[in-house]
C-alpha cells in the first residue's frame, strides 16, 4: 500500500519545527512518525493518521474531513483519518501534530 509521498515530506519539514525528537517507522502501509516510541502521526495513503487522547476523540471526529480510523473494518481506538482538505495548510497539519504528539506523551 502506498503512501503520500509530498505528504511525508511535509511532515518531516513540520516536525523539524518542534523541540521534541521524532523518529520514522514503517507501519500501517505508510509511516508513522514517533515521540519517544509512540504514533503521533503519519501518511496512509492520502489520508493522515492521527493518534489523539481518548478525550478528544469527539471533539475531532465532528471536524470536517475527519473519520475513524478503520484501518482492519472497525475503528481503531484513538485513531483518526484526515482526508486531505483537512491539512491543506501548514498550520491545519501543525495542529493535526500538535494532537498526535499530546497523546504520545501522556502514553510515557
Amino acid at each position: 500500500m502506498a503512501y503520500n509521498e509530498e505528504l511525508a515530506e511535509r511532515i518531516r519539514a513540520a516536525v523539524k519545527l518542534f523541540p521534541e525528537p521524532f523518529t520514522e517507522k514503517k507501519m500501517f502501509g505508510g509511516i508513522a512518525f514517533l515521540y519517544g516510541g509512540k504514533m503521533t502521526v503519519g501518511p496512509v495513503k492520502d489520508d493522515l493518521m492521527v493518534r489523539i487522547v481518548s478525550d478528544k476523540m469527539g471533539a475531532a471526529l465532528q471536524q470536517d474531513f475527519v473519520r475513524p480510523m478503520d484501518f482492519t473494518g472497525k475503528p481503531m481506538k484513538e485513531f483518526i483519518f484526515v482526508s486531505a482538505e483537512g491539512f491543506k495548510t501548514e498550520e491545519q497539519l501543525q495542529g493535526w501534530i500538535e494532537l498526535g504528539l499530546e497523546h504520545a506523551k501522556s502514553k510515557l
